[in-house]
């Protein structure tokens, strides 16, 4: 039982569209400030509709993923499934999920998860293969899931603090594609993707990742000028983990030679999208 787990699991990278999930949830919170039934299936609505974009680029990429060591346990390579198979989950998940999107949040919200699989699928997994600077339009993926919240709230989507939002969620998309990418450079390059390793050198390439992952903690503190964290203790604790982000981004300035094996600042961004994810709750529920 437990590989079959493991095997959907890998196909629709729980943990990335967990993330994705509550990053709507957290759009919506803060949009509406509540939280009711509605929340919880828009986040399973994302949720899924981000599981099946997942197995659906896996399938885009089920050639290239066999070349590399990173990617080649996945289903597909590993010859855990079958391409047919993967298409038939990904042709439920993501009806499913829109459908369930449509509920919780109406035309608006499901047009935008639409808008996302084209994003995702349909023009980032290509240029992937064309440009090491792929990370930058795919970004905007980031942003979408708490758009797509926003919206299913009935949030202005003129309001400043949506933008703060949608920016911070773009913003933290780079680094965190970069660094995987860096973190992998001579995998990718051996499977003939191109990335921003085969561009910049490791000084260049240390630097550019720190002024991103700069950007990302400098955006996190325009949360409480635009008013999406209410309580002072919100606007501290955001302070403080800016700070020790730049903390651990600075590392990979002055440990420049080790910038592809990056792992441990990759990690402290996963965690600090978490810890803002649960202060937005926090801040909105207690309020």
């Amino acid at each position: 039982m437990r590989a079959p787990v493991r095997t959907l699991a890998g196909l629709g990278r729980v943990r990335i569209s967990l993330a994705a999930g509550l990053s709507a949830m957290a759009g919506y919170v803060l949009a509406a400030y509540s939280a009711g039934p509605m929340v919880f299936l828009l986040g399973t609505g994302v949720f899924l509709l981000a599981a099946g974009a997942s197995g659906l680029n896996q399938y885009q990429e089920r050639h290239t993923d066999a070349l590399m060591e990173r990617t080649r346990a996945r289903p597909l390579p590993s010859g855990a499934m079958t391409a047919r198979g993967v298409l038939l989950l990904c042709g439920i998940c993501m009806p499913a999920g829109l459908l369930l999107i449509f509920f919780a949040g109406g035309n608006g919200a499901a047009g935008i998860g639409v808008f996302a699989v084209v994003w995702y699928n349909g023009l980032y997994t290509n240029l992937k293969r064309i440009t090491a600077f792929a990370a930058l339009p795919g970004a905007l993926i980031g942003a979408l899931p708490p758009l797509i919240g926003w919206s299913a709230a009935g949030g202005n989507l003129t309001d400043p603090a949506l933008l703060v939002l949608c920016l911070f969620f773009f913003l933290w998309q780079v680094p965190h594609f970069w660094l995987t990418a860096v973190r992998y450079a001579d995998q990718y390059s051996s499977a003939g993707l191109p990335t921003p390793a085969s561009v910049f050198s490791k000084r260049q390439l240390s630097r550019i990742v720190f002024v991103w992952i700069a950007a990302v903690a400098v955006s996190s503190l325009l949360f409480v000028p635009v008013g999406l964290t209410l309580h002072a203790p919100a606007g501290y604790a955001l302070l403080i983990l800016s700070g020790l982000l730049l903390l651990q981004g600075g590392s990979i300035i002055t440990r420049r030679e080790s910038i592809l094996a990056c792992g441990h600042t990759l990690k402290a961004l996963n965690v600090y999208l978490l810890v803002v994810l649960a202060l937005f709750f926090a801040d909105r529920l207690l309020s």
